[in-house]
């Protein structure tokens, strides 16, 4: 029973280690139907529980897959396939299609269809003085 739970004391220290290390969050709950493909390792990348991503996927360093601040069961949807670049960030209830190519550092808030390639954030004056 001791041997036991000092395994288990050791797992939890390693991944604590990790997390803080990376700066890597992949919340326990999030669907991956396969493995996602890390080419640069888990370096800064944050997957929300309840995200839900297809087969063949690709992520690379410091990507966010996250809910809308509102309701934390409102996080994306990914197909299979899909290339994310990193610093790319997928906030919100929207759904991105198979075969898709999201560029370094966009910002994705809106649905995705099949076989697109997203690049940039178009960003907007909100407050002008």
């Amino acid at each position: 029973m001791i041997i036991k739970w000092l395994k288990l004391l050791y797992i939890k220290r390693c991944d604590a280690y990790n997390n803080s290390s990376f700066g890597t969050d992949l919340n326990a709950g999030a669907l991956f139907k396969t493995p996602p493909h890390l080419p640069h390792g888990p370096n800064g990348i944050i997957v929300s529980p309840y995200a839900k991503i297809g087969a063949n996927s690709y992520i690379y360093q410091q990507v966010t897959i996250g809910d809308d601040g509102k309701h934390y069961t409102h996080v994306p949807e990914i197909g299979d396939n899909v290339i994310i670049g990193a610093g790319a960030k997928l906030i919100g209830k929207i759904k991105i299609g198979n075969n898709v190519k999201i560029g370094a550092n966009a910002v994705v808030v809106e649905d995705i269809p099949n076989n697109a390639t997203v690049v940039c954030s178009k960003a907007r004056v909100i407050i002008r003085e």
